[in-house]
């Protein structure tokens, strides 16, 4: 059982696993700063999980900020909209930061960041019409992980969701903008939660925190405390400061004690986890109507001149945010979009900032390279660390030898790829690539 002290709640249940990294949160007292427009941005149509969207607009168009270019009638998936007013002068292949390749959209600003005349706040009653806005508003999960945020709150008739749970953990190390949200946003966050309770129906509301951010805890229980509706349903926790604590499986875990299933989502076992950004920015949505055109993120390592929190644009190039943070100090041995546990190595800045990539970390010191790959001295440090409990060296076997069975039994689709593994391997491995491997050969074998 959980043990409540004035609204304060301690982890039900520590998940397994983990390990413990270097936080490296130098930003973490920069406010966020407005980055000023590009004179161009390219809006990717796969900026989330699901189907990508198709474009709606095309070359010689004039468009304005919010106006949707992009668009699905999938389920799965989440509308784009243009960040920048100005003229479209190019729609078609462009390539993200993991190397897919997708269509897109390119605009020229027009200098005037000209809103769509049909931005208004939207009419929500009830649970129907909050999901169709937040579809309509674009907004994915600003975490990192980009599922469309609709999805997740459809909560299909007859299965009962009474947790919502806000992740403000950020365990990931130098990553520091929802610690600036909870700074600088705490009462949209509050009324975000406050109005996803009162038309979801949620009957419980777990603010989670990492022990070592007690200036963001204060906060929000200072705010809490004076709101006179909060009542009873919200909570604030705090969690035990271990990598990867925010992760969405393990957040479940130790706010409620209940385990999510494998191959199952949170909505199964009665919860549905959100992270701090997407709580605020449905506050904000509901009061203005403005959509998803902009985001916080990250900017720093020990390459970056000038390290920063910005909000900057979704679709700037990369370069122009390196550039805006004095460029680099020296050549960087190693740009990473993301954080450095789950974030993805890019070759160059020539690509775009999406929805879901919260930081851009860029290093230029030998200590920030790959280890050097030896051979597996079997010591069981992996299997210690991983917080799904799989057999990281067995998966690797399997996967060198493309043995779908096996790897299908040994688990490795719930994986969740966060690197604990890799990280505590003192011979190098590169585990998390080997369980990547592993999914893809599982996949090619179920398409046979």
């Amino acid at each position: 059982m959980s043990k409540k002290v004035a609204g304060v709640l301690t982890a039900v249940r520590q998940g397994r696993g983990g390990v413990s990294v270097s936080h490296n949160k130098n930003t973490a007292e920069m406010p966020v700063e407005r980055m000023p427009f590009p004179d161009k941005v390219v809006l990717p149509m796969q900026q989330h999980i699901g189907a990508p969207c198709v474009p709606t607009v095309k070359v010689g168009d004039i468009v304005s900020v919010g106006q949707v270019v992009g668009d699905s009638d999938k389920f799965v998936s989440a509308p784009i909209h243009a960040t920048v007013s100005g003229k479209v002068t190019a729609v078609g292949d462009v390539k993200l930061t993991n190397g897919l390749i997708t269509k897109g959209v390119t605009i020229e600003s027009d200098g005037e960041m000209r809103l769509y005349e049909g931005i208004k706040p939207p009419k929500v009653t009830n649970k129907k019409e909050l999901c169709e806005a937040i579809r309509a508003s674009g907004l994915v999960g600003l975490g990192g992980a980009g599922f469309p945020t609709h999805v997740k709150l459809n909560i299909p008739e007859g299965k009962e969701v009474d947790t919502l749970i806000v992740n403000a953990a950020e365990c990931e190390p130098y990553i520091t903008v929802d610690y600036r949200e909870c700074i600088e946003n705490s009462e949209n966050i509050l009324k975000g939660v406050e109005l996803l309770r009162d038309i979801i129906g949620f009957k419980q509301i777990i603010i989670a925190i990492e022990d070592n951010k007690p200036k963001v805890f204060k906060i929000m229980k200072e705010l809490a405390d004076k709101d006179n509706d909060a009542g009873d349903t919200i909570k604030l926790m705090t969690l035990r400061s271990r990598y990867p604590q925010g992760a969405e499986k393990m957040m479940v875990l130790s706010a409620t004690g209940r385990k999510v299933p494998p191959g199952k989502l949170p909505a199964d076992v009665g919860c549905v986890v959100m992270n701090v950004a997407s709580v605020a920015f449905v506050a904000r949505y509901l009061e203005t109507g403005k959509p998803l055109v902009s985001r916080s993120i990250t900017v720093d390592g020990s390459a970056i001149r000038n390290p920063k929190n910005l909000r900057v644009p979704i679709g700037t190039n990369i370069q122009d945010i390196v550039d805006y943070c004095g460029g680099f100090k020296s050549e960087p041995r190693k740009i990473i979009c993301g954080g450095p546990m789950m974030g993805i190595a890019i070759c160059g800045t020539d690509a775009p900032i999406c929805k879901q990539n919260n930081a851009l970390l860029a290093f230029e010191d030998r200590k920030d390279l790959i280890k050097k790959v030896r051979a597996c001295i079997r010591c069981g440090r992996c299997v210690d660390v991983c917080p799904m409990s799989l057999m990281p060296t067995l998966i690797e076997r399997y996967a060198r030898i493309k043995d779908a069975e096996s790897l299908q039994d040994s688990g490795v689709m719930v994986c969740m790829e966060c690197g604990s593994c890799a990280y505590a391997c003192p011979s190098g491995r590169p585990l998390v690539q080997y369980m990547r491997l592993a999914k893809q050969v599982i996949r090619e074998e179920s398409a046979k």
